[in-house]
């Protein structure tokens, strides 16, 4: 691929295989990769490994032919299950494999399949097991560029824009859904997201009970989605705003791509949700902390960016703690202005 001999090499239409971070963000933020890939290869079918956690993902993400579910451990090298993953990646006569992490293991597969061309940073010692190797990923500053100069020549010089990453989610899938949970409807939605993976990127929990106080009284109903961990969360806010409230959390990350394709506005730490909110076009309220919003925040355009206020010296040091309820409720009232005239803009 990064050269007419390789492209060659690997089939015209030989599919494609990425290899991504697994990290629901990292998922959406490879779909642009994905839109790439087929705007220069419409012919190649593109395929993930994916976690199975991660999987209902791909079934929203338009060019992804299927995904590889591949529940590896992290610490350990259990080397029977990576020839067993080498044996069905072999099967699929994979031209390319895109090898987005930059450790030995993540090659490992590709590398015992024979995919022939094998694009990846480098890393963890891993000479041998990519064949095409890149050089300057420290220079890129956010990972949706180490993640697209992979899918381009060598050394081409990268884009200023990507294409933006796209959840499409069917209206009927929707409908049953909604019927499933008896949601009826009527009354706007405001899903809240209150997990984070890292300390001080969660807004605090009294902050989301007191938020959900304001949305009720306003006339909204409000879905709390996220995983096992924020159920004590969601069953707080649930006493809160009785039956404003809904306590949407499961382990199934279906769920929350269904409620947030529903719903009117999300409310979201800088987390994967804020991602899948992003990429299917919901409103989204995104309360960023310690984590900078120009090299962290989703590609497509979110309704507000909410940050503490002042100055540190070190913006690891950034609390979500700092963020006024106030401002993020202005701001959900401003993403819904057809359902409530009296919003205002965050300053």
């Amino acid at each position: 691929m990064s050269q007419n001999s390789d492209h060659k090499a690997a089939g015209a239409d030989s599919p494609i295989l990425i290899v991504p971070y697994m990290w629901i963000g990292d998922f959406v933020r490879v779909h642009s990769v994905v839109r790439l890939l087929k705007a220069r290869w419409p012919d190649r079918p593109i395929d993930l490994i994916t976690s199975s956690l991660c999987a209902p993902i791909l079934d929203y993400l338009p060019g992804v032919r299927t995904g590889i579910v591949a529940d590896l451990p992290r610490r350990r090298l259990p080397f029977g299950q990576y020839l067993e993953l080498a044996q069905r990646l072999k099967a699929e006569r994979y031209g390319t494999a895109l090898v987005m992490p930059r450790t030995w293991k993540s090659a490992l597969a590709p590398f015992l399949a024979g995919i022939p061309e094998r694009i990846g940073f480098a890393g963890e010692g891993r000479f041998l097991l990519i064949n095409d190797m890149r050089w300057g990923e420290r220079k890129l500053e956010r990972m949706i560029d180490c993640f697209g100069a992979l899918a381009l020549p060598k050394n081409a010089v990268l884009p200023k824009d990507w294409p933006l990453p796209d959840i499409d989610v069917p209206a009927a899938e929707i409908e049953a859904w909604r019927a499933r949970n008896g949601l009826s409807g009527g009354r706007p939605v405001v899903a809240f997201a209150p997990g984070a993976v890292g300390p001080g990127k969660a807004w605090p929990p009294e902050h989301y009970a007191e938020l959900a106080r304001r949305l009720a009284a306003d006339g909204c109903e409000i879905w709390v989605l996220g995983g096992p961990q924020e159920r004590q969360i969601a069953e707080k806010l649930c006493g809160i705003g009785g039956e404003s409230v809904r306590n949407l959390t499961g382990n199934d990350l279906r769920n929350a791509i269904l409620a947030l394709r529903s719903a009117d506005v999300a409310v979201t730490n800088d987390s994967g949700l804020m991602h899948i909110a992003a990429a299917i076009g919901t409103p989204t309220v995104a309360i960023f902390g310690p984590t900078s919003p120009r090299l962290w925040a989703p590609l497509n355009p979110l309704a507000a960016i909410i940050e503490p206020p002042g100055q540190f010296a070190n913006i690891k040091d950034r609390s979500t703690s700092g963020v006024d309820v106030g401002r993020v409720h202005d701001a959900v009232r401003a993403a819904l202005p057809q359902k409530l005239t009296t919003g205002t803009n965050v300053s």
